[in-house]
């Protein structure tokens, strides 16, 4: 008995999937909706009148007001803000990168007292918001080092808060064969060397992926450079300077200025984010192959 072929049939889906991929494809449909909204409505909002603002019209703007984003760029001093904002995200980068790298790679290749506590002192400053509470003893500190006049005192406190950075180049490490220290040290390179040669030049996609983060987190701080530029307005950061736009000369409300600002702000984001993006695709290519 012959029996019945089965390659001129396609292959069923079974039922269940019918009701999961709905559910799905909607869930991500409106975790976009309500990822790009906010940005849609600041854009929008950017191209508006302060009166249209106020008196929440429609969605679209009655006439496009284009020259919004020229006010923003002389009301703010746009840019000297983004020099700062620039120069504050990019040395703490650089800094958080090359502490959080070397401390990750101790705590991975060796074993020294305290190491447990120290591990476990870093991840409970990833649960633990000590927010405004601290903020008096940095600036008196810093300013025992007469660092609160510039941003650099702003800088050495972002760098000091590199435990996320520290998890995350761990993590990367674990994927380095301990071989590769063990054949340097028999080639007679020492610890330092081998880190700086061969170790760290193998860590570029992890160190993509949390300068990243670290370069975000810097480029939104808010209340540090608000504190220590109080009485240095020329050191002020964008996001200090678009606070700044919320009431003009005349104490009216600019949040159509805000928006446009804003907007302005996201440019040197993007950019960073395209050119980290060929790191995040190589980690996930790695991850795929493994």
């Amino acid at each position: 008995m012959n029996e019945p072929s089965i390659a001129g049939k396609k292959p069923t889906i079974p039922a269940a999937k019918w009701i999961v991929r709905p559910i799905m494809w909607l869930f991500l449909a409106a975790t976009v909706l309500l990822t790009l909204f906010p940005i849609l409505m600041t854009i929008l909002g950017s191209l508006k009148t302060g009166a249209e603002m106020m008196s929440g019209g429609d969605l679209l703007p009655r006439e496009w007001q284009f020259r919004n984003y020229a006010e923003a760029w002389q009301q703010t001093n746009f840019a000297r803000f983004t020099w700062n904002s620039v120069f504050l995200s990019v040395m703490s980068t650089v800094g958080t990168l090359l502490v959080a790298a070397m401390a990750a790679y101790v705590v991975d290749r060796r074993d020294f007292p305290g190491k447990a506590l120290y591990v476990g002192v870093q991840a409970s400053t990833m649960f633990i918001s000590v927010g405004a509470i601290v903020l008096r003893p940095q600036f008196d500190l810093m300013v025992k080092l007469n660092l609160n006049s510039s941003l650099w005192g702003v800088i050495l406190i972002l760098i000091s808060a590199h435990s996320s950075t520290f998890f995350i180049l761990q993590g990367f490490y674990k994927s380095i064969p301990r071989e590769l220290d063990e054949a340097a040290m028999v080639d007679g390179s020492g610890f330092i060397r081998t880190f700086f040669r061969i170790i760290l030049p193998l860590l570029t996609p992890g160190l993509g992926v949390a300068g990243l983060f670290a370069f975000r987190h810097a480029w939104n701080e808010y209340i540090l450079p608000l504190v220590f530029t109080m009485t240095n307005p020329h050191l002020q950061t964008l996001t200090v300077g678009l606070a700044n736009l919320r009431y003009g000369s005349s104490a009216a409300m600019q949040i159509h200025l805000m928006m446009a600002g804003a907007c302005l702000s996201i440019l040197p984001m993007l950019v960073v984010y395209i050119l980290a993006n060929k790191t995040f695709i190589q980690v996930t290519a790695g991850s795929v192959k493994g």
